[in-house]
C-alpha cells in the first residue's frame, strides 16, 4: 500500500508531463486532409494537386487530397463544416461552395460562418467552348443558334451553383438566348459529356477546359474576360467577341472549420504564400490557364469574401438559378 502511495504522484506527474508535450507538440504533427468538393480531373482538383506536393513539403507533413464530389460542391463543404477544428481537415473551395450554394438552397446543411478563411489561391476566366459537331464557330454564331431554336442547345456545368453555371446563366440572360443547363458532379464529367456531343457547350475552367481545345476535341469561342488574357492568348475576350457587357471569372481558397486555433492558419496561409510564389508553380498554373493569387494577409482575405459574395448572391436573383 505504501509503495502504490508513493507511486500514485509519481505516475500522475508523468502523465501530466505527457499531455504537456502533446499540447507542445508543433503544427502541424501528422498529415492534413485536403477536401476537394469535385471528381478528379477539374479544375479545383487540378488546383489541388499542383500545389500539394509543395504545400507538404514545405509545411513538413503528407497532404492527403480527398475527392468527395456532389451537390456543386455542397457535400465537401458540409463535411468540413463539422470536421474538428484541430487543423488538419482543409477545405479547397470557390464562391460555389462559400457564397452560391446557401443562397441557392436556405435549407443547405451548413452556412459561410461555418468557415474560417485562410487565403486565395487562385483567379481565372471560364473559358466557352462547344463540341466542334456543332458547326458553331463563334460566339456571335452561338448567340445566333440559340435564337434561332430556344432551349435546344444544352450546356454543360460542374453542378448546380459552379461558376460554369451561373456563367451560362448569366451570359443567356446578356444576350438574350435561352439555352438549357445540365449539370455534372464535377467539371471532368461535364466536359465529357461535350466532347461525346450529350451536350453542345461549356463555361467551363481553364484547367478542364484548355487541353481538349489544344488536343481539337473541343472548340474554344472565347473568354469571359472583356479583353485577350496572355492566359489563353488564342482566344478572343469578350469585347472582340461581340459582347462587351459580358464578363465573369472564379477564385479558389483554402478554409479550415470554424475555431481551429490561429496557430493552424497562420502556418498554413505562411505555406501557401511560399508555395504560390514559387515559378514552377506558378508555370504549372499559367499553363492550364490559372493565375496564382493569394491574399496579403487571412484577414484581408476576409473582407475580399464579404465584397465577393455580395457580386455572387445577387447573380444567383437576377439569373434566377436554382437547385434542379
Amino acid at each position: 500500500m505504501y509503495l502504490f502511495k508513493l507511486l500514485t504522484p509519481l505516475m500522475l506527474g508523468c502523465v501530466t508531463l505527457l499531455n504537456l508535450n502533446v499540447q507542445a507538440q508543433p503544427y502541424p504533427s501528422k498529415p492534413i486532409k485536403l477536401i476537394v468538393g469535385f471528381a478528379p480531373g477539374g479544375a479545383a482538383d487540378y488546383v489541388a494537386r499542383t500545389i500539394s506536393a509543395p504545400l507538404s513539403q514545405a509545411l513538413g507533413q503528407s497532404i492527403i487530397i480527398e475527392n468527395k464530389p456532389g451537390s456543386g460542391s455542397s457535400l465537401a463543404a458540409e463535411q468540413v463544416s463539422k470536421s474538428k477544428p484541430d487543423g488538419y481537415t482543409l477545405l479547397i473551395a470557390s464562391p460555389s461552395s462559400i457564397s452560391v450554394n446557401p443562397a441557392l438552397n436556405p435549407k443547405i446543411g451548413y452556412r459561410p460562418s461555418d468557415f474560417q478563411p485562410i487565403t486565395k489561391i487562385t483567379s481565372s476566366p471560364l473559358v466557352i467552348a462547344v463540341n466542334p459537331g456543332t458547326g458553331i464557330t463563334s460566339v456571335k454564331e452561338l448567340i445566333a443558334k440559340a435564337k434561332q431554336d430556344p432551349g435546344a442547345l444544352n450546356y454543360a456545368s460542374s453542378g448546380n451553383g459552379s461558376a460554369p453555371h451561373l456563367a451560362g446563366s448569366l451570359f443567356s440572360q446578356i444576350t438574350d438566348v435561352k439555352m438549357t443547363h445540365i449539370p455534372f458532379r464535377g467539371g471532368s464529367l461535364a466536359i465529357q459529356s461535350v466532347i461525346a456531343g450529350d451536350t453542345q457547350l461549356t463555361f467551363g475552367t481553364p484547367p478542364s477546359v484548355l487541353p481538349m481545345i489544344q488536343a481539337g476535341r473541343l472548340r474554344g469561342l472565347g473568354i469571359t474576360m472583356v479583353e485577350r488574357s496572355t492566359l489563353a492568348p488564342n482566344l478572343p475576350g469578350m469585347r472582340e467577341a461581340g459582347v462587351p457587357s459580358y464578363s465573369i471569372d472564379f477564385w479558389y481558397g483554402l478554409f479550415f472549420p470554424t475555431g481551429t486555433p490561429q496557430i493552424a492558419t497562420q502556418a498554413i496561409f505562411d505555406a501557401a504564400q511560399s508555395v504560390l510564389n514559387q515559378p514552377n508553380v506558378k508555370m504549372a498554373l499559367a499553363r492550364e490557364g490559372t493565375d496564382a493569387s493569394t491574399s496579403s494577409s487571412s484577414a484581408q482575405f476576409v473582407k475580399f469574401l464579404e465584397e465577393d459574395e455580395k457580386f455572387w448572391v445577387k447573380l444567383v436573383k437576377i439569373t434566377e438559378a436554382s437547385v434542379d
